[in-house]
């Protein structure tokens, strides 16, 4: 198994640890906005990480890193997560997942067998613009709802995250949203940013002032909803 990206320390991935970050490439998504384009539409294989490699960092480091964060592109589609999972457990690591939401089953197989800890899912907007937000056009929003209600069960700590892009998201759709996720116990909102290396040109970041009242207006429907990054 081999990651395409591999961040040896972060203070801001995993709420309250220390933990290091592995990225895997691919995804079933095209989100115009995704700041990842090197992992989906234009993956840069010249620089890998082996599953070897990382297992042996992860030693090495047992006592001092508090986590492991799996991220992507979308960790799912991998074939492989399951068996580097349960390694990682083995060294005593506590592991946070992020994922898109769009397989369900896999993501409960993995909770069950108690292989992840944490799960950060990203909610792209409300549900009538889901495929247009994610650029697939007539896709299938099911499996997303069936993730949502199977983390909002509480098997699993968790959060829900959104990034606004001023092209794309409204207050309206912010309220849409805030309906369909109501009782969730954690929703952030984080603002776009340019990374130079996304999938669509010609996006921007919303101002700071609706971006704050989208926060508030969520805040009305989820336990704790806060803007991430500023």
């Amino acid at each position: 198994m081999n990651f395409n990206g591999f961040q040896k320390l972060t203070l801001l991935d995993f709420p309250g640890k220390v933990a290091c970050t592995l990225f895997l490439a691919g995804c079933n998504f095209r989100c115009p906005f995704c700041h990842n384009a090197s992992l989906v539409t234009d993956i840069d294989t010249s620089i890998t990480y082996s599953d070897t490699e990382i297992l042996s960092y992860l030693k090495k480091r047992v006592g001092i890193l508090e986590g492991v964060c799996i991220t992507g592109g979308e960790p799912l589609l991998s074939k492989d997560l399951e068996e580097f999972l349960i390694k990682v457990k083995s060294l005593g690591y506590p592991i946070k997942l992020d994922t898109n939401g769009y397989f369900p089953d896999r993501l409960k197989s993995l909770i069950d067998k108690r292989l992840i800890d944490y799960v950060a899912m990203d909610i792209k907007s409300c549900q009538e613009k889901y495929a247009f937000t994610v650029g697939v056009e007539n896709l299938d929003i099911s499996p997303i709802l069936k993730s949502v209600e199977l983390l909002k069960s509480d098997v699993v700590d968790y959060e829900f995250r959104t990034t606004i892009v001023k092209e794309l998201h409204t207050i309206s759709d912010i309220t849409k949203m805030g309906e369909w996720v109501k009782g969730a116990k954690r929703h952030y909102l984080q603002n776009f940013v340019d990374s130079g290396n996304l999938i669509q040109d010609g996006l921007s970041e919303i101002d700071k002032d609706t971006l704050e009242k989208m926060k508030e207006i969520l805040s009305n429907f989820v336990t704790y909803a806060e803007i991430r990054g500023i």
